[in-house]
């Protein structure tokens, strides 16, 4: 195989159509547009337009916003947590943060930080320091014999 011979499979490419190039080419005159009307003319632009009647993006009334300065967490169980440390993905005596979590592949990317919750159980005794975490998740870290520590005060 050579450069100069590579191609596309046969069918794989359409030529454009040519529109509004004379009658012989079967599309010319009005160019596949139909005859006469608002759809046929150029600048039409008339998506949502429902003939005079009020649209319906105008009939439902507006409710609520979104917040652009809001934090956007990575939530991570206590299950997922004991689950990489059976795997041998996550090193107990080490501490626990979004980078660590990152590299056992519990998390995909930290995002605004990561935050744990009480979701299952935990045997393992860990180290962890992460931008928040539940009450009960703290609770249930502490009593299986690690520790807490809240980056920021995004934690409830």
């Amino acid at each position: 195989m050579k450069l100069n011979e590579i191609k596309d499979n046969e069918g794989a490419t359409k030529n454009r159509k040519r529109v509004g190039r004379g009658i012989g080419s079967g599309s010319g005159k009005t160019g596949g547009r139909g005859v006469k009307g608002q759809k046929s003319r150029s600048g039409v632009s008339i998506n949502g337009f429902e003939g005079g009647q009020m649209p319906i993006y105008r009939r439902l009334p507006k409710r609520g916003f979104n917040n652009i300065f809001a934090s956007e967490f990575v939530v991570v169980s206590l299950d997922r947590l004991q689950k990489a440390v059976d795997a041998g993905k996550l090193d107990p005596k080490a501490t626990v943060d979004a980078a660590a979590l990152q590299a056992a592949g519990v998390i995909r990317r930290p995002k605004d930080g990561v935050r744990i919750l009480a979701d299952g159980e935990l045997t393992a005794k860990l180290s962890i320091e992460v931008a928040g975490a539940s009450k009960a998740a703290v609770e249930k870290i502490e009593k299986a014999g690690g520790n807490v520590k809240l980056l920021s005060a995004a934690a409830e």
